[in-house]
């Protein structure tokens, strides 16, 4: 027995220090480096002269650790430029209480952390690792191997939309961690300070607490200090923001020895009876979650026992058997902890990320089901867009189509069910990045074959929303080739437990509609308006109004199907369908924009350089708010764009039109202009901040707040 577990902690060991080891060399040297600029440096320029960051200076804006006591204790991150841009923006959409059932913890741990997330304002890698199930978790836990690892808030933000709550990680392992121990645990008086801190970074950035993972050696005098810590930071964070959580890891005990219980006991309860729950290490055995639920009581969901994806000694060997373990926690009644999902991404399974994704996935949802329900408010809009692709649209009108990644942008994601096989009368559904979008960077694609089926239904999302006497206005995008059409399926529940289906049925013949679907639905409504935008690609806007007062919208699918006549239905008929978005809001109600004099815009550290050809290059941030008095609520986020202004021509005879430039998306009221090309011949320079409010429309560009610069003279530069 002593042999076994000390061959399990040895691999333990090896194989973290052997990560910590090469993540410790790729940090010091990419961690503050663009991507384009590694593509254009070799690694041995780099390690040989590796760039200085100075987080006081103006750059582009990033988010990283706290890695020292010295940094957490001078309070010096918010002193730094990048502090203001790593503020999350949305709040927590749901209960601020976690449910009274058994829930899932997902711990990100991805290649080290900070990887194409850390670039706060977005990055250029079309292919970044995201995760889009948010629909089957409660809190999920953003994990590095530094002192203090704060959440980007890109991470925080998505998450939050979709109901999760976000945690931070603080961690002390090996010969380092344990001199950062003896200082932490120095004092009861030293470390009440450091939970103060830890509670203010995470109130001023916006996420949900922390996860704490002391992983060495204590000495049994310091145990006394290290549940003070724990007590603290829980009480502190509990009265700073309402519904946080801190969650200790199983690893040193009250004995002050780091030895991996892989349960609930006498060892490690002390620590989770002063805080929100404990994350058992993920090498337990079958009936050490049972065994867990009777020590922890009425706490028994604040147990979450650990599932290692890359199948460590876990239970069940992760990968794609993680499901084995699952069942065995969810029949004990405890809750779970998913270490390392980034296991798809970071072995780059086939046939490519989003399927193995969509796959690994699927097998969480049929053993531990959804944990989150939306649409639950209204206005409810969503353009799929997944916060990462090659091109970016705004109602129908692509304005980019350069590759780009800012999980930030993520839309309310769909509840697509993975299916396995198709066969000759399946339509598959996906989240398409590559066809030109609606909105954003994605849609919804629906191909394949209806076979002799009249049609199709697929999942799109689970909803609990409580309908009052207003009528709701439902407002989708699609095209489609040939006769394929796409309608969607309300089901409704009334008071009494009565189900109403209702079908809000696509553009077309009304009597072979109803001749259809009367029979299959409880009410079937045609398009209340029809229309095809400018410059649309194809897109067609179809508007339905629906009064339900007293019932609960339940759930939400799109019907895949054609009007074609009886003696058609021995044919194999393709479909071919794309939903851009879905808009719910009450009838005739739409966000009403403050005009661009409601807002004041200032620029600040604004830097030229000349360049070749009388060319230069500017950066700077610019800051917008708006004014004293004015109080508006309803915005989702900003589109940043440039509009350049050529020097007065008298040969020309018409007046240039304005082209806006896409520069980029914030959901924080500033943005950092870096090195932005300005030409020979522009005077000026007009930043354009594009409102977008949360119900999926946008102030015109006319109308919007902006800055203007003008371009320096050469002699100044």
């Amino acid at each position: 027995m002593l042999n076994r577990l000390l061959r399990a902690f040895l691999k333990r060991q090896t194989l973290i220090n052997c990560r910590n080891f090469i993540f410790s060399i790729t940090t010091k040297f990419s961690l503050f480096i663009p991507s384009s600029t590694m593509a254009s440096q070799s690694p041995e320029s780099i390690i040989s002269n590796p760039p200085k960051f100075d987080p006081s200076q103006p750059s582009i804006p990033i988010s990283y650790p706290i890695t020292t006591l010295e940094e957490l204790e001078s309070r010096s991150y918010f002193d730094s430029f990048h502090y203001p841009f790593n503020k999350a923006s949305v709040p927590l959409n749901g209960n601020l209480s976690l449910p009274q059932k058994p829930r899932l913890l997902v711990c990100h741990d991805m290649a080290g952390g900070y990887s194409d997330d850390k670039w706060v304002q977005g990055g250029t890698h079309s292919d970044a690792y995201a995760i889009w199930h948010w629909y089957l978790m409660d809190v999920f836990v953003y994990f590095s191997h530094s002192l203090v690892t704060l959440p980007p808030p890109s991470w925080v933000n998505t998450a939050h939309k979709h109901g999760v709550k976000v945690l931070g990680t603080f961690l002390t392992e090996w010969d380092e961690g344990r001199i950062i121990s003896d200082k932490l645990l120095s004092s009861m008086e030293y470390a009440r300070m450091c939970a103060e801190r830890l509670t203010e970074l995470a109130t001023a950035l916006g996420f949900d607490g922390w996860l704490i993972n002391m992983e060495v050696k204590l000495d049994p005098a310091q145990i006394a200090n290290m549940k003070e810590f724990v007590s603290i930071l829980t009480e502190m964070m509990h009265l700073s923001k309402p519904g946080s959580l801190v969650i200790w890891y199983d690893s040193v005990t009250v004995h002050g020895e780091l030895d991996w219980q892989d349960q609930l006991n006498d060892k490690n309860k002390a620590f989770f009876d002063l805080c929100d729950g404990i994350f058992i290490n993920y090498t337990w055995k079958e009936g050490y979650p049972k065994l867990s639920a009777n020590i922890a009581g009425d706490r028994k969901f604040d147990v979450y026992m650990g599932i290692d994806v890359f199948g460590r000694n876990t239970y069940g060997g992760g990968e794609w058997t993680t499901n084995i373990a699952l069942d065995v926690i969810r029949n004990d009644d405890v809750s779970a902890a998913i270490f390392a999902p980034g296991w798809v991404y970071e072995k780059k399974l086939p046939p490519d990320f989003q399927t193995a994704q969509n796959r690994w996935w699927g097998l969480v949802e049929k053993s531990w089901g959804l944990m989150q329900n939306y649409p639950r408010t209204i206005p409810f809009y969503s353009d799929f867009d997944q916060g990462r692709g090659h091109h970016i649209s705004v109602s129908g009108r692509q304005i980019s189509d350069a590759d780009w990644c800012n999980l930030s942008c993520q839309s309310f994601q769909p509840f697509l069910e993975y299916s396995e096989e198709s066969g000759m009368d399946d339509v598959q559904a996906l989240v398409n990045l590559e066809e030109k979008s609606y909105s954003g960077g994605g849609n919804v694609t629906y191909k394949g074959t209806l076979g002799n089926l009249s049609f199709i239904t697929k999942r799109l999302f689970q909803a609990k929303l409580l309908l009052g006497d207003s009528a709701l206005g439902f407002t989708y995008s699609v095209k489609s080739d040939g006769d394929s059409l796409i309608g969607i399926s309300l089901e409704f529940l009334s008071n009494e437990g009565e189900v109403m289906l209702v079908l809000l049925a696509s553009h077309g013949n009304a009597l072979l509609t109803m001749n259809q679907f009367s029979s299959k639905f409880n009410k079937v409504i045609m398009p209340h308006r029809v229309i095809r935008p400018e410059s649309s690609d194809g897109w067609v806007l179809q508007e339905n109004v629906i009064a339900m007062s007293g019932y609960t919208l339940t759930e939400i699918r799109t019907v895949c199907y054609k009007l074609r006549p009886q003696l058609a239905e021995q044919q194999i008929s393709e479909y071919y369908a794309v939903l851009g978005h879905l808009s719910i809001q009450t009838s005739g109600q739409n966000v009403q924009f403050p005009p661009s004099s409601s807002w004041a815009v200032v620029g600040q550290d604004v830097t030229w350089k000349a360049g070749r050809d009388k060319s230069k290059s500017v950066s700077f941030t610019v800051l917008w708010r708006l004014k004293d008095g004015i109080d508006f609520n309803d915005i989702e986020k900003y589109i940043v764009y440039i509009e350049k202004t050529p020097e007065a021509d008298a040969n020309l005879d018409v007046k240039l039109q304005a082209v806006q430039e896409f520069l980029g998306t914030a959901l924080v009221e500033v943005f950092y202009v870096s090195d932005l090309l300005v030409p020979s011949g522009i005077s000026s320079l007009k930043f354009i901040i594009q409102v977008h409010g949360i119900d999926g429309t946008c102030q015109p560009l006319d109308d919007s707040p902006f800055f203007q610069l003008d371009v320096e003279a050469p002699n100044t530069l």
